[in-house]
């Protein structure tokens, strides 16, 4: 097992940054960009992808006091790239290869040779079309939006 005490780690923010994307890309699309953009590297599968549970908090009004939702379905993966390098991917749903492939993205990402080249091409478009589908949804929930208004009466009438 190499050692990995040398292995640069990524800012915090950056890889919280493209984990979410990848996580909440449609899958078919993350495969499509994937293989244009990254072929078949080699890596071994550390955990094979597996479904699980999680439990969701919500909070009242968005900002009180925190209750358990529910229960969420996810898929986990771990790969780790031939020079050691570990990927992680989460992804909501019964979804193995999206899981994987996330994993597999993480791991590349995290490597600062190739971070600007992945994000260019992979991450910064899933995120554009995430924007794009996100005010989409919003445009279209704003045209069913309904105007109340209240019309003061006078006293005498």
């Amino acid at each position: 097992m190499p050692d990995l005490s040398d292995t640069p780690v990524p800012p915090t923010a950056a890889r919280r940054r493209w984990l979410s994307i990848l996580a909440k890309a449609p899958p078919e699309r993350l495969e499509a960009i994937c293989d244009a953009h990254v072929g078949t590297p080699s890596y071994v599968v550390l955990r094979r992808p597996e479904v699980g549970l999680v439990m969701v908090q919500g909070r009242t009004s968005g900002s009180g006091a925190p209750f358990c939702m529910g229960e969420m379905t996810i898929t986990r993966a771990a790969v780790r790239l031939d020079d050691g390098t570990i990927g992680l991917g989460y992804v909501g749903g019964r979804a193995p290869g999206h899981a994987e492939r996330v994993a597999l993205l993480d791991a590349l990402l995290q490597s600062p040779a190739r971070t600007a080249q992945l994000d260019a091409s992979i991450v910064t478009p899933l995120e554009r079309e995430a924007e794009a589908r996100r005010a989409a949804e919003a445009g279209r929930a704003a045209a069913t939006r309904v105007e109340f208004f209240t019309v003061a009466r006078e006293a005498g009438a």
